[in-house]
């Protein structure tokens, strides 16, 4: 527990102290027996945190994942072409000519990481058209994480893999066949790349089940698994693949009047964003007290600070590492 140790003994005050309490409380709410909730906002799965979150899958510290389309397929493109991966160090002087040179090049920026167009989305959308092609012809209907589940479950990726297996979150998910809800997937690459087929007229939208279906996927499986005490969110970042979620159980208590449901159990928010201009990533907890989503006795945490640095410590707490 080297890391836990260096941690407690250096983490003291402030967002540090905050990191410590937000682990702690985690660490006791999935002991007690309770589930957790993960979402992953922005561009986490090349941040690589899957070196961490794919180990927190293995050992049973989450139960269910929300994330972006990008954090869903962006596993997997790191996963088969991470050695075409190229990082940018000083990506802050960039002038627009120098980005445009990388587009030329095929090279997608990620802050100071460019994703490889043809070793990572084009070697994903050969295998993964076929699976929905299949799907469609069988007249049967996904949501885009078991697509993503039925591609590694194939083995058709494993020829590509260039970093260990056991650092993918998305491999880790698939063996365990984890529940996830994929908030506005068609905001990503394989998105926009299905919705061109769809304008081919290759594919049916209808064939990939939609956002509303995973809210109520959601709504089933949070009365399913909530019990008496509710389940546990924790929030990496902000946007779509928190707030999707964390609205399923006002929606529960008032729009289908189910009394009995809890609030969530336990909510942490590591965010960087401030609570300035209505920006809702940024509203503190209490204020989801007025919305129905909190309790007036959760255990609320925010860690204003950067998610790539404070979610693989916390994790490493979690962990006992």
């Amino acid at each position: 527990m080297e890391i836990t140790k260096f941690l407690k003994h250096n983490y003291r005050h402030f967002n540090a102290a905050a990191l410590i309490d937000a682990a702690e409380a985690y660490k006791a709410h999935v002991e007690s027996g309770k589930k957790m909730m993960i979402t992953m906002a922005g561009a986490m799965s090349t941040a690589e945190l899957g070196i961490s979150m794919a180990e927190m899958i293995r050992q049973d510290k989450v139960q269910i994942i929300s994330c972006t389309g990008a954090n869903l397929e962006e596993d997997l493109m790191n996963l088969v072409a991470h050695s075409h991966y190229r990082r940018v160090p000083n990506y802050r002087d960039l002038t627009p000519e120098q980005e445009w040179e990388l587009l030329e090049k095929g090279l997608n920026r990620v802050t100071d990481t460019c994703i490889p167009e043809e070793e990572a989305f084009r070697r994903l959308q050969k295998h993964i058209f076929k699976i929905w092609k299949d799907a469609e012809d069988k007249g049967e209907r996904y949501f885009p994480h078991e697509f993503m589940y039925k591609m590694i479950q194939s083995g058709v990726l494993e020829e590509y893999y260039e970093i260990d297996p056991k650092d993918s979150w998305m491999l880790a998910a698939a063996e365990k066949n984890l529940p996830m809800v994929v908030p506005g997937w068609e905001d990503s690459t394989m998105g926009n790349i299905f919705a061109s087929y769809c304008v081919k007229g290759e594919l049916k939208p209808s064939t990939m089940k939609s956002g509303i279906e995973y809210m109520t996927f959601l709504a089933d499986y949070y009365k399913k698994n909530a019990g008496t005490e509710g389940i546990g969110f924790f929030q990496i970042g902000g946007g779509i693949a928190g707030d999707f979620p964390i609205c399923v159980v006002p929606m529960l208590y008032q729009d289908l009047e189910y009394t009995d449901v809890p609030f969530w159990s336990y909510f942490c928010q590591i965010s960087d964003s401030t609570t300035s201009y209505g920006s809702y990533s940024g509203a503190v907890p209490n204020e989801k007290i007025t919305w129905g989503k909190l309790d007036i006795k959760t255990p609320k945490f925010i860690v204003e600070s950067d998610a790539t640095i404070v979610a693989p410590l916390m994790f490493a707490i979690i962990l006992g590492q």
